[in-house]
């Protein structure tokens, strides 16, 4: 699919002015390595050419995140979102969200037993490993906000009781750009416990009618399961390799790279809200996620800059000027980018 453009550049890479040395993969690398190509395989049965959205969901994953998917319709959003739950061999729910969604609707709520003569709790459907929000800004901000505590904390709090949600916990939340009736715009801190904001385009011609040949005799109702994915690992498996992008080492100078490129967010004149510290430290778990699926145990800067126009793109606001010159947070992005020298 069209959208951003995939870092395909081998272990060794350059690092702006210096060349990272090429390193040999530790076993550890080779399991993320591994869990990168077997997913992208079985989604592949269901999903063509969207391999940098496939990893996307994974980085977030691995570093306990959340992913906010914004396109047209039409473009896979749902169907990516469940083929990559059905690889990765977790619990699945699916929530549409509507005008009249009431937060009880997603997390659930206490009902009385009649025969017990007492109050239990049922569970919503955001008790599962991977919770597909689609169209989240059709639902008002209260139902929105039922979600914040679950994306912060991985809990559930209801009459005052604590209830903790399943790990891995992943959320994926889908956006139609196009339509503005009827929505409800999420609230900056509701965007914040996003990781990414991933965009997905149209395909190009070769890549869609690839898709219209695969797609043309399915049943139209078919799950990814019954079409031939299947799960490569499990939700423990998956913890596991997320400690695993967690040990990835980060170079001292890497740090002050990331503030510089912080900093020059917040003095922008196009930017109307720059990027908090939680954004770079947000950027950082993410570059060090896929430096993991990349087969590497150390951090290049250039991992930082695969990952910093979803991470941040949603954490800045641009200035309704540029916005009115038909300017682009994502240029505004690549611009601050550029302005920064990159460590050697």
């Amino acid at each position: 699919m069209e959208s951003e453009a995939e870092n395909s550049e081998g272990l060794e890479r350059d690092a702006g002015d210096g060349v990272v040395p090429e390193s040999h993969p530790s076993p550890h690398s080779n399991v993320l390595m591994d869990l990168r190509r077997r997913v992208r395989e079985e989604t592949a049965r269901v999903i063509v050419g969207m391999e940098t959205e496939i990893d996307h969901c994974l980085v977030a994953l691995l570093c306990g995140g959340h992913v906010l998917l914004e396109g047209p319709p039409g473009v896979a959003k749902t169907m990516l979102v469940r083929s990559i739950a059905t690889a990765l061999g977790g619990s699945f729910s699916r929530v549409q969200f509507t005008p009249d969604l009431m937060p009880a609707d997603v997390t659930g709520t206490s009902i009385f037993d009649p025969g017990a003569g007492n109050f239990r709790f049922r569970a919503g459907p955001i008790f599962a490993q991977f919770l597909l929000c689609d169209e989240i800004n059709r639902a008002p901000a209260k139902t929105q906000a039922a979600l914040l505590e679950s994306m912060q904390e991985g809990t559930v709090t209801i009459d005052g009781e604590c209830h903790q949600l399943p790990e891995p916990f992943g959320v994926f939340a889908t956006m139609n750009p196009i339509e503005n009736e009827g929505t409800y715009p999420l609230p900056e801190a509701q965007l914040d416990r996003f990781l990414f904001k991933v965009q997905i385009g149209y395909p190009n011609a070769e890549l869609e009618a690839s898709l219209l040949a695969m797609a043309h005799d399915r049943e139209p109702s078919a799950s990814p399961d019954e079409l031939g994915v299947r799960a490569v690992t499990t939700p423990d498996d998956l913890k596991a390799a997320g400690a695993i992008a967690n040990a990835v080492t980060v170079r001292d100078d890497l740090f002050a790279y990331v503030v510089q490129l912080l900093a020059a967010t917040r003095e922008s004149p196009a930017l109307m809200l720059g990027a908090s510290p939680r954004a770079g430290v947000m950027l950082i778990r993410a570059a060090k996620a896929f430096a993991a699926l990349d087969g590497r145990d150390y951090l290049t800067p250039d991992d930082l800059k695969h990952v910093f126009l979803p991470t941040l793109r949603h954490r800045v606001a641009l200035d309704p000027a540029e916005e009115i010159d038909g300017v682009t947070t994502d240029e505004v992005l690549v611009r601050v980018l550029d302005s920064i020298e990159v460590p050697r």
